[in-house]
């Protein structure tokens, strides 16, 4: 297959091998999991909508985890805009060994500073020109601390100022200088930063309205432009995360992210509440996970309604162990919807090439129908296979050297930085998942048919070139419909972004050749989102499908 030719010699760090796995079973975590299930949409502040893990392009050595929270944030939502919960803990996952349970974690704790009191329902009674000025009456601060192996937790930096919501220009006049007093720099080359962020993911998504609109007329709009959500950034050496601190024998990681809210909640009147000064509501006991987040739109597409909230709140390594998720992805729902829908034939189940994409990582040692090794843990030297578990996370091999100029489409476009090898800010995971949908991954040739993609490229604001890389929140909501394309189409992300070029199709896709897009994506949104690149299909051709 020519898309494990582009591996092999893409990779040097990756190894062959061959280990078969019996018995996979899947339970994705939702990145992009916007109000993806019912418990969590009731609670926004510890929404996971986003994971990105990528090698710091201008930081050799080190890695970078994005995380997202709270989706929907519209700029204008005062007077009490998105602060982070206060009652909870926001929590970055990395595996290093493949037996699904995090070997480092980072946790953020965060407090709040609120000097409104009974004077006034403003966020900032004058304009704001730090982070500690006097006008701003509502801050945040945030805890840091980690555990490696299961070690007591180390707090790595208290007190360290949150970005604040970005109110507007009368308020914030300089919002680029209030993000960098709080990127901080601590011991050990790390770099953290907290606060709101324009929300970096882009693409059309209508699908819910019967495979956008039932005649692919709600297409080219990027659902996301104009709102922000809260991010949490760290940078932190390979070293630090690579299994045996050896990233040259074990460059491969897993990532997943997950927040946690203290079990028992407690509300009373709230006058008498209101009287006393009390909080909204108090929240006791052990705290437990509400929210967990690897690959994109797993929970929100493909997970069926009965299983969200318990999805929610599971951790990977019970992944191999429910029947009832594994059905969902080895025969996906919306293939077959959109056979209903649009007469295009799905592809035959047992889809097993989309259970090594996701669950094992791209590897020979899985035993799967990729022949080729990218970014799974069992591909490190020191992993011992009877340990390993496939289980849902975001899969990065550090080893891969940075692009030069990346491609939008990933490991598709021989661009083997991209996703799903990790996610870059500018992955167009849409275009490059939707590949796998028709069965690109089990017949080795490209989809044609699907090569337009969902017609939003490119996140309306462009991306940063140095930490935190996210765009600076937005002052203003879009009004109206993108234009046809997009409105996110014509940005360009800075010369050197993460993500960086936002090119049109490479030669290679647009001319149809064989390169597979076998593992391009997620089961999850290869599975839950397959109408959204039959509209490009539709319009190169003019013709509606029948």
């Amino acid at each position: 297959m020519r898309f494990a030719t582009v591996l092999r010699a893409g990779a040097a760090t990756v190894l062959a091998g061959g280990v078969a796995l019996a018995g996979l079973g899947p339970v994705g975590s939702a990145a992009s999991s916007h109000r993806e299930a019912p418990l969590i949409a009731a609670d926004p502040a510890v929404d996971n909508t986003d994971l990105y893990a990528f090698v710091s392009p201008e930081r050799a050595g080190y890695v970078t985890f994005i995380a997202n929270w709270q989706p929907f944030e519209d700029p204008d939502g005062g007077p009490n805009f998105f602060p982070f919960a206060t009652d909870a803990a926001y929590l970055i996952n990395v595996d290093s060994d493949g037996d699904a349970k995090a070997d480092a974690v980072f946790r953020y704790t965060f407090s709040n500073v609120d000097k409104r009191g009974g004077d006034t329902f403003l966020y900032a009674n004058g304009p704001v020109t730090s982070l500690d000025d006097e006008n701003l009456l509502f801050r945040q601060a945030y805890t840091l601390e980690s555990s490696f192996h299961g070690e007591p937790w180390k707090t790595r930096v208290t007190g360290a100022p949150v970005a604040p919501s970005r109110v507007g220009r009368a308020t914030m006049p300089d919002y680029a200088k209030l993000r960098g007093d709080a990127n901080k720099r601590l011991p050990g080359g790390w770099n953290t930063f907290a606060g709101q962020a324009d929300d970096p993911f882009y693409l059309d998504l209508r699908v819910f309205d019967l495979l956008y609109g039932g005649d692919l007329s709600e297409v080219g709009r990027d659902t996301l432009q104009g709102y922000n959500v809260n991010t949490i950034a760290l940078q932190v050496p390979f070293t630090d995360v690579a299994l045996k601190g050896d990233p040259k024998r074990n460059p491969v990681i897993g990532v997943w992210t997950t927040t946690e809210r203290a079990r028992t909640r407690i509300t009373g009147n709230s006058a008498d509440k209101a009287a006393s000064g009390a909080a909204a509501d108090i929240r006791t006991g052990e705290r437990v996970q509400v929210s967990r987040l690897g690959n994109p739109l797993v929970n929100e597409v493909v997970v069926p309604a009965a299983l969200k909230d318990a999805f929610n709140s599971i951790s990977p390594d019970k992944d191999a162990g429910i029947p009832a998720v594994v059905a969902r992805v080895t025969d996906p729902e919306l293939p077959r919807l959109i056979e209903g829908v649009y007469k295009v034939p799905a592809p035959p189940a047992p889809r097993n090439d989309l259970v090594e994409i996701f669950l094992t990582g791209i590897t020979t040692k899985a035993n799967g129908p990729i022949k080729a090794d990218l970014n799974s843990q069992l591909n490190n030297a020191d992993v011992d296979p009877a340990a390993f578990k496939p289980s849902e996370m975001l899969r990065l091999n550090l080893g891969v050297p940075v692009t030069a100029r990346p491609n939008r489409l990933g490991v598709l476009a021989g661009d083997l930085q991209g996703f799903p090898n990790g996610r870059r800010l500018a992955d167009d995971v849409v275009d490059i998942s939707l590949q796998a949908v028709e069965g690109a991954a089990q017949t080795g040739t490209l989809v044609d048919a699907l090569a337009a993609g969902d017609k939003v490229d490119a996140n309306d604001s462009a991306f940063g070139d140095s930490f935190p890389y996210v765009a600076l929140p937005n002052t203003t909501k879009a009004s109206s419909p993108s234009a046809p394309g997009g409105a996110a189409s014509s940005a360009t992300p800075a010369p050197g972004s993460v993500g960086g070029s936002v090119d049109a199709k490479p030669s290679a896709f647009e001319s149809g050749s064989g390169m597979t897009a076998v593992a391009v994506g997620t089961a999850a949104l290869a599975a839950g989102l397959g109408a959204t690149l039959f509209v490009g299909w539709w319009r190169r051709r003019n013709n509606p499908l029948s």
